[in-house]
């Protein structure tokens, strides 16, 4: 498949691309305050400065794009078909990035959960995972 746009324009349009405040992260929030739970955003002192963190339950929680982090078996983590050695070494660099973080999050004792993108879609199913995740068994069904 051919890029229809320029180069400059490809560069200028994934510069806007953020990673904070996007609309998956936006919903995992909703779900978790529905649930009574409180957070902070992006914690800078900690490592990887996850999206949100739990600091009762020492809890911090990843909103993954499914693309950018690979999520196994999802669609959404398709691989481009130009440039194929840039891709593969961004997206390893970005999977050992992630694997390395959660390693020293657990090492300060925190328990780190990760919420991929396309799990944010379905509310029901992302309350599932939060009540499974970060409520675990330390709290009954409200």
């Amino acid at each position: 498949m051919v890029d229809r746009l320029t180069p400059e324009r490809r560069s200028w349009l994934m510069s806007r691309v953020g990673g904070r405040n996007t609309t998956p992260e936006i919903r995992v929030r909703r779900a978790a305050h529905a649930l009574g739970l409180r957070f902070r955003l992006h914690r800078s002192d900690l490592p990887g400065t996850p999206d949100l963190v739990f600091p009762k339950r020492r809890v911090a929680l990843f909103v993954h794009g499914c693309f950018w982090h690979r999520h196994p078996g999802c669609r959404k983590a398709s691989i481009p078909t130009t440039r194929n050695e840039y891709w593969a070494e961004k997206f390893r660099t970005n999977v050992a990035r992630d694997i390395r973080r959660t390693g020293e999050l657990e090492a300060l004792g925190w328990r780190v959960v990760v919420v991929w993108e396309c799990e944010t879609k379905n509310e029901v199913g992302l309350e599932r995972i939060l009540r499974k995740k970060v409520l675990g068994s330390r709290r009954a069904r409200p």
